[in-house]
């Protein structure tokens, strides 16, 4: 990883321009390629995604079958460390917790005529979580978008993973055993999207996928979200820090290096408001070898001011911001564009990939400005009952003038129709 020195000069949003310059999306061979696999599956079904399988994540040996047995899934749970398994159970508890303090209540609405409205909060009925497994397991994954959807009353809750050579990953499987989860599947990629969004012989269709990916994943939800709900396009993973006074160099430089693990294409950037936490930052990452980080580019840059520093964390609204120094906890209620915002010292980024109880599924790619992280809402839809009863009378005469103004004459005849009426509640 090459670390960058920079000011942000008077436009702030100027970095944010050259960050995300290259970034995620739009790429036309992936697009095209994406396509093809979603036609295939949609026109061959299991044998395509076999064959996908094979071709793409096992190294060409024969696929096992898509679904993981309930026995293999009992045995991944029976061998999990017990390390990891108290680990994943922490984890899962913190996150339920989150998770059920955003449950919505029905609410019903009484209007100025006597009308009730009432909107009820349902679960969808199947949901997938995709667990990426390329470059490493994500068990992690697994408990982010299982145990919210079991929160948000989800009553079939999917995973699927890519296997290896090997086959399914054992910290995969036993996660999911140890939530609870019974349909599992061993399909990656686009394949395993369009297998989940279209559905199969082996694969019945799900409402909702959810979860992280490489491109020809996140591609794959964008283009079939005309027929299954997506928690948004995931691209690389995002850090900034903001560092104030009193910045702790060896901490702030660790954070960077822990977020440049996740790979190419990355945004891991550091705004200090003094050179003298700049210098000592860069010391720490040359110390801690950032060259060997995987990640393409740590840009490290001046800002003039706190405000400064702002503006621009605002303009880029990254998925991971940090706030370090001595004025965390005065910038922390001035943010409004950050995927998840971690403030003060101890609140490495880390903590919220893996244990903190938020989730780490989040907005990418500037999304930040408009969409939210993983939550029971994008299992949940909103269903609305109206009990119009005496109101018809005061309803009708204004609902028939705006009818009329847009040339609907019958919409306006069947709210008339009702005028005279005293139908029971």
């Amino acid at each position: 990883m090459e670390v960058e020195r920079t000011e942000l000069g008077e436009d702030p949003a100027a970095l944010a321009r050259d960050l995300r310059a290259g970034g995620p999306g739009g790429d036309a061979a992936v697009e095209g390629r994406v396509r093809e696999i979603i036609d295939r599956v949609d026109r061959d079904g299991d044998e395509a995604v076999l064959a996908l399988t094979s071709a793409l994540d096992t190294g060409g040996g024969a696929p096992e079958p898509l679904r993981v047995g309930a026995g293999e899934l009992a045995a991944a749970r029976r061998d999990i460390p017990p390390e990891l398994e108290d680990a994943l159970e922490r984890a899962a508890a913190n996150v339920r917790a989150v998770a059920e303090a955003e449950i919505g209540a029905d609410t019903e609405v009484t209007g100025a005529e006597g009308q009730r409205i009432r909107v009820r909060e349902l679960p969808v009925r199947r949901a997938a979580v995709y667990a990426p497994g390329g470059r490493a397991p994500y068990p992690s994954t697994v408990v982010m978008g299982a145990v919210t959807a079991q929160v948000a009353g989800v009553e079939e809750v999917v995973v699927c993973a890519p296997p290896g050579p090997a086959g399914a990953h054992p910290a995969i499987l036993g996660a999911c055993a140890l939530l609870g989860v019974e349909e599992v599947y061993r399909m990656g990629g686009a394949q395993a999207v369009a297998a989940l969004a279209l559905g199969t012989r082996a694969v019945a269709a799900v409402d909702v996928i959810v979860g992280p990916g490489n491109a020809y994943v996140q591609e794959a939800k964008r283009l079939l979200a005309h027929r299954v709900g997506i928690d948004g396009f995931a691209g690389p993973s995002e850090l900034l820090v903001l560092a104030g006074p009193g910045a702790e160099a060896p901490l702030v430089a660790l954070d960077l290096l822990a977020q440049a693990e996740h790979g190419p294409g990355s945004i891991v950037a550091l705004v200090a408001t003094e050179p003298a936490v700049l210098d000592a930052v860069a010391a720490e990452l040359d110390r801690l070898d950032a060259t060997a980080a995987t990640a393409d580019r740590c840009v490290l840059a001046l800002a003039a001011s706190a405000e400064a520093a702002l503006a621009f964390a605002e303009a880029l609204a990254p998925e991971h911001l940090e706030l370090v120094g001595a004025e965390a906890e005065a910038l922390a209620p001035r943010v409004s564009r950050a995927g998840c915002l971690f403030i003060g010292a101890t609140g490495a980024t880390a903590f919220g990939d893996y244990v903190a109880g938020s989730n780490h599924v989040l907005p990418t790619g500037g999304a930040a400005r408009f969409a939210s992280g993983l939550s029971p809402r994008h299992f949940r839809r909103r269903m609305t009952e109206v009990r119009i009863g005496d109101a018809a009378a005061a309803l009708a005469g204004p609902g028939a003038v705006i009818a009329r103004a847009e040339g609907f004459e019958r919409h306006a005849e069947s709210m008339e129709a009702r005028m005279g009426e005293n139908p029971a509640p």
